[in-house]
């Protein structure tokens, strides 16, 4: 099958339960698992990664923090490839998640996982705004001190240029060459990072490493700090990226999952465990606003940060474009006037309303571990393993039922503990911040 025909290939209706899955008007089948390999090691490696020191480390300190991290690698790469090895189950492919679901269940679950993959994307992209915003604020009071701009004002100038490279790359696999610019990024603020903390941790040889706040409040943190360990590997849009992916689709994503949670994670990790090792419990959810050093390379770092977070954005946000465009029956030359107006009016609306929210609530910490609890568990965890052991009922002994039983009910009811935790975080940040904080 060459491009032209995946591109245009129409997913027919699933006569289990009548739904119609539209075509869609971006492309399939047409990147390299090289280039799929990028796409995940960019999400993995975004600007997040200078949160988790802060967000994951200091609630669970180092030996909960390694072991958690760990852990979760490990978690996540087997709940991914269980929903990669899906792709192509019943002879379909299978190029949304809410297809998958919808195909193995009915459309009732159709509904449910694409109103859980939407918040999902939603909440992620809005993070990615807060920390675009931040990073432009870090550079602003490097060379000014008059507290003249404020936090939402950097978030509302991220929101225009998210919009504006929403509207100049139509797809996906359009991306093409930024996702080598994005890695580029990603080495510069993260060595930037690594090297400035290990010189402040060596001249700064005292910290403290304990976990900080009452019994009451360590329980909170640490459940909220599980949400975001899983909220650090997982895309919540596995099938979407895959649909990107060359034939044979099941092979070429296992070997891009491979690379992402091997190679993809090592400066990740890097960049977590010697931002903690140098500041300990005092490490700020942004690492960037506690290193020292020359002012232009602080603000290098933050530059490619921010740039790193506009290019991130898009990519978490490619399902929700791919919907619009599908939906209103985008076709011909992205370039076309009707359909840049088009990408200009529909994504420009929604990077409003992320925007808008973000100023709104710009609690970064709070936004990770609400979205790990109420959608990147659903999506990843529980439902990975029920569609799982569902689909592959009769080929599953006695034994492997009931592993994907266990990790349904595990993660379910952590789920529900993350869930609570973020949002008595989130409670108590909006009785100590005012809406539209300068934080």
């Amino acid at each position: 099958m060459d491009t032209s025909e995946a591109r245009n290939r129409k997913v027919t209706a699933v006569e289990k339960f009548d739904l119609e899955v539209p075509e869609t008007a971006h492309q399939i089948s047409s990147d390299s698992w090289f280039q799929v390999s990028f796409v995940l090691t960019t999400g993995i490696n975004s600007a997040y990664v200078l949160g988790y020191s802060g967000t994951v480390m200091v609630p669970l300190g180092w030996i909960g923090g390694v072991i958690g991290l760990l852990l979760a690698t490990g978690i996540s790469l087997y709940a991914n490839s269980l929903v990669a090895k899906l792709h192509e189950f019943g002879g379909k492919r299978h190029i949304r998640y809410r297809d998958l679901a919808g195909f193995i269940y009915g459309k009732k679950m159709y509904r449910v996982t694409w109103g859980l993959q939407y918040v999902n994307l939603f909440m992620i992209n809005c993070g990615f705004i807060i920390l675009a915003g931040s990073a432009l604020k870090a550079v602003y009071v490097l060379f000014r001190d008059d507290s003249l701009m404020k936090l939402p004002h950097f978030i509302a100038i991220a929101g225009v240029v998210c919009a504006l490279f929403a509207i100049g790359i139509p797809h996906l696999s359009a991306l093409g060459i930024w996702l080598g610019v994005s890695t580029v990024l990603s080495i510069v603020y993260i060595v930037v990072a690594i090297v400035l903390s290990a010189k402040d941790g060596v001249n700064k040889p005292e910290r403290d490493y304990t976990i900080q706040g009452s019994s009451i409040n360590k329980l909170f943190t640490i459940t909220g700090a599980a949400a975001n360990l899983v909220f650090a590997f997982n895309t919540g849009m596995l099938p979407e990226i895959q649909a990107t992916v060359k034939q044979p689709v099941v092979k070429n994503m296992m070997k891009a999952l491979y690379f992402q949670f091997t190679v993809g994670v090592l400066p990740m990790y890097a960049v977590t465990f010697i931002g903690y090792w140098a500041y300990g419990s005092s490490t700020s959810t942004y690492l960037l606003n506690s290193v020292s050093g020359p002012v232009w390379v602080k603000a290098l770092a933050n530059i490619c940060a921010f740039l790193q977070s506009v290019i991130s954005l898009h990519i978490f946000a490619s399902p929700t474009y791919e919907y619009m465009d599908t939906k209103y029956g985008v076709k011909g030359s992205p370039l076309a006037l009707k359909n840049l107006l088009f990408r200009t009016v529909a994504r420009g609306s929604y990077l409003a309303v992320s925007t808008l929210l973000s100023a709104l609530l710009p609690f970064l910490g709070d936004f990770m571990s609400l979205t790990g609890a109420i959608s990147t568990f659903p999506l990843t965890f529980i439902l990975a393993n029920h569609m799982y052991l569902v689909a592959m009922n009769d080929k599953l002994s006695l034994v492997q039922k009931l592993w994907h039983w266990l990790n349904v009910c595990v993660f379910g009811l952590m789920s529900l503990a993350a869930a609570i935790a973020a949002v008595r975080l989130i409670s108590v940040d909006s009785k100590n911040f005012h809406v539209f904080a300068d934080v």
